[in-house]
């Protein structure tokens, strides 16, 4: 019984310890981690495309809203056609200009491809 306490006790000590440890190292790494961070968000465009739409919709920008590439078959346009649409649709309480804009460039997508 008293070797178990003793066993418990050590443990708890050592996790007490590393804890501490942790916490310490935690400190000493911060610059790093958020130099890191800074690197990652330039290197990554913060995810969102800057600028707004051009005035009539080409293959590129149409390419962009639906994330695909621009040589993109007609179930990859559908897929993402659809993937956007569910989640920006108006009567789920997205906007209707992007719904719009959605609709648009999947348009000009089966246009080009029925030419």
């Amino acid at each position: 019984m008293t070797s178990t306490m003793v066993a418990v006790g050590l443990t708890l000590a050592a996790a007490g310890f590393a804890g501490r440890y942790a916490m310490q190292a935690m400190k000493h790494m911060e610059p790093q981690v958020k130099q890191a961070l800074e690197a990652s968000k330039s290197a990554f465009g913060n995810g969102y495309y800057r600028g707004g739409f051009d005035p009539k919709m080409n293959r590129r920008e149409a390419s962009l809203i639906l994330g695909i590439s621009p040589t993109a078959n007609k179930i990859k346009i559908r897929e993402a056609h659809r993937k956007l649409m569910i989640l920006n649709h108006p009567d789920r309480g997205g906007s209707p200009y992007l719904a719009a804009k959605i609709n648009e460039a999947k348009d000009l997508f089966d246009g080009q491809s029925k030419k």
